[in-house]
């Protein structure tokens, strides 16, 4: 049997649905379970549309109702969407703000740095010589 620890074996989708607006009404439906088909204009047969097609929607109204009717709760889910485990995201980093470099600083500064570089080389190794390789004249 491989439906043996699902709680949801055999029940239909339109009386999970059907149980909960009894129990909750579509308004606390709707603000426990932020979904539109749930808002406006809600119905079973529109709801039931909308959560077949959107398995997210779907996952939390299964969950609802495992929770309400106290039944055991699957597993967190590992994908990103519809998941009910508590989501990590990485912590902001705070870097200091400086002033906004403007153009020709960025520009004076680079100038600056090659005039350095090339003044140290230029004595000892000729143009390019990394390319043509190093010629004794």
């Amino acid at each position: 049997m491989t439906q043996a620890n699902n709680p949801l074996h055999g029940i239909k989708l339109e009386t999970i649905v059907t149980e909960l607006v009894e129990k909750y009404g579509w308004e606390e439906l709707g603000s426990r379970i932020n979904i539109q088909c749930f808002k406006d204009n809600p119905s079973v047969k529109s709801s039931l549309k909308f959560l077949r097609k959107t398995p997210w929607a779907r996952d939390k109204v299964e969950y609802l109702y495992l929770k309400a009717n106290k039944l055991p709760l699957p597993p967190p889910k590992d994908d990103n969407r519809g998941s009910f485990a508590a989501k990590t995201r990485p912590a902001k980093v705070k870097t200091p703000s400086a002033k906004p470099v403007s153009n020709k600083t960025v520009a004076a500064k680079a100038k600056a740095d090659s005039d350095s570089d090339t003044a140290s080389t230029e004595s000892t190794t000729p143009v390019n010589a990394d390319i043509w390789g190093a010629s004794s004249n």
